[in-house]
């Protein structure tokens, strides 16, 4: 399997960036958690982003681990890029 880059959009960034704000005001550290757990599933998706199954319009989703967050990415193998589009909430309202 040819390996994919890896590309980020700036609400990808954006809602890592927030959510870990909330998780450390709710607790100390929760947010170095967050993100720990966040990287796990990005190096899942650069090991073989194929492996989560297509939700709507080609957008693949997987779950952040201990965490009620789904990572949202596009694979574009012409491009030979797995865009990152967002890290969303599955239970606060957007």
């Amino acid at each position: 399997m040819k390996k994919l880059g890896v590309v980020f959009s700036p609400l990808a960034i954006d809602d890592i960036e927030q959510t870990v704000d909330y998780h450390n005001q709710l607790q100390p550290g929760l947010g170095k958690r967050f993100t720990q757990q966040v990287q796990v599933s990005f190096a899942a998706i650069k090991r073989n982003p194929f492996f989560a199954t297509v939700r709507y319009n080609n957008i693949r989703c997987t779950q952040v681990k201990k965490f009620p967050y789904l990572v949202h990415y596009h694979i574009n193998e012409e491009q030979g890029l797995v865009t990152i589009i967002a890290v969303y909430s599955t239970h606060r309202e957007p």
